[in-house]
């Protein structure tokens, strides 16, 4: 299997697995909701979760790969709001919790590299 199709079936499955706990987990992810948000924290869990697995159905066809790795890396700037909220409102928790919160704030960059290179067949950045 070539490595650009390798890395966009793993980019579906981080999707997919996090689109699912979206559903199996909702609580945690509620808790990540902004509160400017308009409306229940819950329906804004179930959306992005839908979202999530959408993209990752998208990712995994050859055919919409291109067009939905680029939404993704929409959607991965789109969520960053929420993991500054979570690191907000973790800072009080135990250390291992505050550092995980805080840890995935730069982690966004990565995954929007990975979104546009799957975007460009593994090719690098345009």
């Amino acid at each position: 299997m070539p490595r650009s199709e390798r890395s966009a079936l793993l980019l579906a499955g981080l999707l997919a697995t996090a689109g699912v706990g979206h559903f199996v987990s909702p609580r945690q992810f509620d808790a990540t909701i902004p509160r400017a948000l308009p409306g229940a924290r819950r329906t804004w869990t179930y959306a992005s979760g839908v979202a999530e697995l959408a993209l990752a159905a998208g990712v995994a066809v050859p055919r919409t790969r291109r067009v939905a790795a680029l939404a993704t890396a929409a959607f991965f700037v789109g969520v960053f709001p929420a993991n500054v909220q979570m690191a907000v409102d973790w800072r009080r928790r135990p250390a291992p919790q505050k550092a995980a919160a805080i840890a995935r704030l730069p982690l966004q960059v990565p995954l929007v590299l990975w979104a546009r290179s799957v975007a460009n067949g593994g090719k690098g950045q345009s």
